[in-house]
This record gives C-alpha cells, structure tokens and sequence, in this order.
C-alpha cells in the first residue's frame, strides 16, 4: 500500500522556514545591525579575542561541527576560520515530519591588532568550541641613529 503524500504539508514547511527567515531577519534590524553585515548564504560565526603579552587567544563555538570540518588560515595580521559540514541522508528510507537540519558552512575572518609568528599558531577543538592560540611578533627594538 502505497503512502499518498499531502501536498499541503510542503507549502506549510515552505511558510515555516520563512518564518524562520523573517524571525533573525527582524532581529537583525532590531539590533540596528548595519547591512553590509548581513551574511551572504553563509551562518555567521562569532569570536572572543582576548590579547595576553605574549599571544592572542581566539575562541569560537563550532557546536555540530567536527575538527575535520574546520580549516584555519593564519597570515601575518588576519585568522580565518572556515567551516562546512555536509549532512547526507537518504530520505528515500525515512518519511520526515519535520527536516530541518542541513548543510552548514560558515567563514570569518579577523584582522588582528599586531603581526603574529604564523608558524607557531596552534589550534585545538573540544566539544564544538575551537581556542587558537596566536603568538604575537616580537617588535623590533629601535636603534638610535647618532647625528654626525
């Protein structure tokens, strides 16, 4: 016997996830929040920065993600934190009431307020929240020049 599917119920997950939508599009403009920060089909990610003497500390909560699905990119002045996480499922065996999980990707990136030693950045990951550590660049000493 063969499942006879309601085609109302795709308009009603339809209006849902535009609801959904409306709902942090509002709280975006509640918050007085500038335009040009709105994501571009992309979650936004946030960060903690704390600067020690020696080193920065960033902190972001990555929860659903695995170490595998993060990549990190360090220059001289900027971090970058880049995930995705692809969710496969064969909906072919399953009749879903509700689906609202899916694939997820996220990218951000700081300019940090001092150069870094980029081959001594670290990073690790335990339960979603990603802490890199970020050596700073020893600044050179300045040299007095004497007047001849």
């Amino acid at each position: 016997m063969s499942i006879r599917r309601n085609p109302f119920e795709e308009i009603e997950r339809l209006f849902e996830r535009m609801s959904r939508e409306f709902d942090e599009a509002s709280k975006r403009w509640e918050s007085g929040g500038d335009y040009d920060e709105w994501d571009t089909g992309l979650e936004s990610m946030a960060i903690d920065l704390v600067e020690h003497d020696d080193e920065f500390v960033a902190t972001a909560d990555l929860p659903g993600f695995e170490r595998d699905d993060v990549r990190i990119e360090v220059t001289d002045q900027t971090l970058t934190i880049e995930t995705e996480s692809e969710r496969t499922v064969d909906e072919t065996d399953e009749q879903y009431l509700r689906h609202e999980r899916r694939h997820r990707s996220m990218r951000r990136s700081l300019r940090l307020p001092a150069e870094i030693r980029k081959d001594e950045a670290s990073a690790r990951m335990k339960n979603g929240v990603l802490s890199i550590t970020l050596p700073k660049l020893e600044a050179e000493t300045a040299h007095q020049v004497d007047i001849e």
